[in-house]
């Protein structure tokens, strides 16, 4: 008798995910120099290909701790809006707290699932953005959809993944270390991570079954450079990255 392989449970992951990023806020908030140093560049070329300029509007998603959503107020100016959404109410409090330090009274926060956008009463968007959120969400094109149907007419989707595990050995090596280790089961089928979407084509695939138009490919190489052993213990996450446009 076959026994049937168990199930990715959406709603489990999502659970546990807003768990741990609670617990990680504080952390995430503190990393946000050293992922300034290290996705900078990429982060830059995702907004100039969603095209975030001064007195737009703008929706970044999945925001986390918002050092890329300061990138963004920096580009709209104060005519311009940016809301940042995330899951998690904790990490979120450290977007809005260095908004505040910053005086930069356009940025605007509030707990949403990336999935379900349609609960955001708004007025249409200029752009929405995600950088490394679209990777860890249970049903990407609910999400990519959701956030096209956010947008003005002729609105643009701009969005950073991380490359294939061969791309990010700085991450990829030491967590294939810890599972074997720890004995941990495999990824179950359906189930996002951090290199779901950097295989030859899956962003383009999806993009395009989003009924997105117009899109663009841009692979960017940006190797974690840290400044100390130390450093380099606590920062092990992934220096690869792709921005995409619609």
């Amino acid at each position: 008798m076959t026994k049937n392989p168990p199930k990715f449970d959406a709603v489990k992951y999502k659970q546990t995910t807003l768990q741990q990023w609670n617990t990680a806020a504080e952390a995430w908030h503190r990393w946000g120099p050293l992922l300034s140093r290290w996705l900078g560049p990429a982060t830059e070329t995702m907004l100039d290909v969603g095209e975030i300029k001064n007195g737009s509007r703008e929706l970044d998603v999945a925001a986390g701790a918002g050092e890329q959503t300061l990138g963004v107020a920096k580009r709209i100016g104060h005519k311009g809006q940016v809301l940042a959404t995330d899951i998690s109410a904790e990490i979120l409090q450290y977007a809005a707290a260095s908004a505040k330090l910053a005086g930069m009274a356009s940025v605007q926060t509030l707990v949403m699932d990336a999935e379900n956008l349609a609960e955001l009463d708004a007025e249409p968007f200029d752009a929405a953005i995600s950088r490394g959120g679209l990777i860890y969400f249970p049903d990407q094109q609910k999400a990519l959809a959701e956030m096209k149907q956010q947008l003005r007419s002729g609105g643009r989707v701009a969005v950073m993944v991380y490359a294939t595990a061969e791309a990010n050995s700085f991450f990829s090596i030491p967590v294939s270390i810890i599972r074997r280790r720890a004995k941990l089961p495999a990824s179950l089928l359906g189930q996002p991570g951090p290199f779901s979407l950097g295989g030859e084509g899956k962003l383009v695939d999806i993009f395009a079954q989003a009924g997105m138009r117009n899109i663009e490919l841009e692979s960017i190489s940006a190797p974690l450079r840290v400044t100390s052993a130390a450093e380099s213990v606590w920062s092990r996450i992934m220096p690869g990255a792709k921005s995409k446009r619609r």
